[in-house]
């Protein structure tokens, strides 16, 4: 079914719009939730309570690219799952290892508004810098640092070896901290 009658779905409250969310993105929510948790149980919690957000957020929203909408929806739900369930520990998923490869160019911070505005200018750097590099490096890095993938399969759909693949982000995540510090951020 066509994204548009599935969002024409949830506008008319049809419950039917889960099952045809369910058919056509099902596969690909539970990959993204899986690369997080490392846990079926946990990934189809995951993916259950991204149907349910979707049917409680639209309407009154209605997503330019449902597979956009629905896989980040996923990914915020399955990393609050990841953290309260891992609170004391780190779990070995690619979320944890994702976290240890980027610590070195990103460094993390609680607190209050003026850390969640410095997150924002961060993620707005972030994007720049990523739309400057060359298509290949960035399908990499997003690949492995949002879609979460291992190393492996991030190389194998980026149509190059592991070993390409490992010293291309390391490249990458150089050019990344050095491009943070020249744009005045802390790390």
């Amino acid at each position: 079914m066509e994204d548009e009658k599935i969002l024409s779905l949830y506008w008319q409250r049809d419950e039917s719009a889960i099952q045809e969310t369910k058919d056509k993105y099902g596969p690909y929510l539970y990959k993204i939730a899986y690369n997080i948790l490392c846990s079926l149980q946990d990934s189809e919690e995951s993916v259950n309570d991204t149907y349910l957000a979707a049917w409680d957020s639209m309407p009154p929203h209605r997503p330019n690219v449902l597979s956009t909408y629905l896989g980040k929806l996923t990914r915020r739900i399955s990393i609050d799952i990841f953290r309260r369930k891992n609170r004391d520990k780190r779990q070995a998923s690619e979320y944890a290892l994702s976290l240890d490869e980027l610590a070195d160019c990103i460094s993390a911070r609680d607190g209050g508004p003026e850390q969640v505005l410095e997150a924002q200018l961060l993620a707005d750097a972030i994007g720049d810098f990523l739309r400057s590099i060359s298509e290949d490096a960035r399908n990499l890095f997003i690949g492995r640092y949002y879609f979460l993938d291992p190393l492996k399969e991030t190389a194998r759909y980026c149509g190059m070896s592991e070993s390409k693949a490992k010293s291309m982000l390391f490249r990458t995540r150089c050019s990344l901290r050095a491009y943070l510090e020249k744009e005045g951020f802390d790390l």
